[in-house]
């Protein structure tokens, strides 16, 4: 949620991050004739209740008729407080059902436009070339089929389409990359978590996940539980309702998890293969700092995936993502796309944003510092998505022969091998 000060105080800035994101600015008229009615609702009830305070100090000093009196207009008036607070509390319930819908101020510099708008940042090495190497790539799942790593055949015929088996060496695969990804967040100072896949209503509405992205969501109606498609859920909501000392921060988590999405609004799109399933697993970065520090963290975050994604020798490109393609909670956010050699085009991989104390204000989170207590900013970012990094590994290191070879940086965790090879 955003500052409700902001609204009072500069509600254009408000209105042109709607036109931004390509949302309809005239609701923040509705939301600021819905804060003033709440402010209006909640003084009228403070006010009476002031003078119902005032007369139980009255009564206790008056005596005869005046006592009478005092008595009977504290009667009357207990009915009046009681609906003024309920006036009150509907009208701070309305507020909030409106500002939840406003997505997170996007901050001035970021690309304006849509899905297709975004600003390449930076290239990063370059995409080999197969014709002077004398082969024609393959793509990732002709390759993870023949080295015995990748079955889809039967991970549909265990839960349905665009669902997945990593057997034998895909598995090793994942076990690597995810090694490797905890022990460079571990040197950059991050605390390795492994949290809850599920999470309650509260969690996910207070990321965000809710809103425009609620339909991708899958949603256990007799639990009233949600399955996370990041643990950014589960790391936002770790400190809910709590205040941090500013000598706390930055907190810096690492976390390990399932990811489950319906990929809602994309039949049809990257059907074969991996790229695009219902679940895999996921490393994620997150960030609590104070607001001042958010966009430096934010250029951190990018920097951590930038080298993980270097140390495996994979050709990308670093997006400045346009405001009408950010999610709810984002202010601004980077993508990261690896070469993808079949389709000689640039995928995307990786992506962090800047969420400002959107999430925190939503999830009552802040920091206790010298001027008082505060909400804090929140960061998150993807180290490695496991199926996109793992396609783009067997294709961009893929061999004429059929193998494929591993980057050096991988190779302590898959037993100091070079390359992996077809069964025999």
């Amino acid at each position: 949620m955003i500052d409700p000060k902001l609204l009072r105080t500069d509600p254009d800035a408000v209105r042109r991050s709607q036109v931004a994101r390509g949302e309809d600015p005239s609701v923040v008229d509705d939301i600021v004739a819905a804060d003033e009615a709440r402010r209006e609702a909640i003084a009228a009830h403070e006010n009476l209740r002031a003078e119902q305070k005032g007369l139980g100090k009255r009564i206790a000093k008056a005596s005869g008729d005046e006592k009478t009196e005092l008595l009977a207009r504290t009667k009357s008036i207990a009915s009046e407080v009681s609906d003024l607070k309920k006036a009150a509390d509907e009208a701070d319930a309305k507020f909030i059902e409106l500002a939840k819908t406003l997505g997170n101020i996007v901050i001035d510099d970021v690309p304006a436009g849509g899905e297709d708008e975004g600003v390449i940042k930076e290239t990063v090495s370059t995409p080999r070339d197969f014709v002077a190497e004398g082969f024609e790539p393959k793509d990732h799942l002709e390759i993870g089929e023949a080295l015995g790593a990748i079955d889809m055949e039967r991970g549909t015929k265990i839960a349905g389409s665009r669902f997945y088996v990593l057997t034998g060496v895909g598995a090793q695969l994942e076990f690597a990359l995810l090694n490797l990804a905890m022990s460079k967040a571990a040197q950059w100072g991050f605390t390795p978590m492994i949290p809850p896949a599920l999470v309650k209503p509260s969690a996910m509405e207070g990321t965000g996940f809710l809103g425009q992205a609620a339909d991708d969501v899958y949603y256990l109606p007799k639990d009233d539980q949600y399955l996370v498609g990041t643990s950014e859920v589960a790391l936002a909501a770790f400190h809910s309702d709590e205040i941090l000392d500013d000598a706390e921060l930055p907190k810096r988590y690492v976390a390990f998890s399932p990811c489950y999405r319906r990929e809602a609004g994309s039949y049809g799109k990257d059907t074969r293969g991996i790229f695009r399933v219902h679940w895999f697993d996921k490393v994620e970065m997150f960030v609590y700092c104070l607001p001042d520090e958010a966009e430096g963290w934010h250029e951190k975050l990018l920097s951590f995936e930038k080298d993980f994604i270097s140390a495996l020798e994979i050709p990308f490109q670093v997006l400045d993502v346009a405001s009408g393609d950010l999610g709810l909670s984002a202010a601004r956010k980077y993508d990261c796309y690896g070469w993808l050699p079949t389709q000689s085009r640039y995928r995307e991989i990786t992506s962090t944003s800047n969420c400002t104390t959107f999430q925190a204000r939503r999830l009552s989170i802040r920091h206790r510092g010298p001027d008082g207590v505060e909400p804090l900013a929140t960061l998150n970012g993807t180290l490695c998505a496991m199926t996109r990094i793992i396609i783009m590994l067997l294709e961009n290191h893929q061999q004429a022969d059929g193998s494929v070879r591993v980057p050096e940086a991988l190779r302590p965790y898959l037993g100091g091998r070079e390359f992996i090879e077809p069964p025999k």
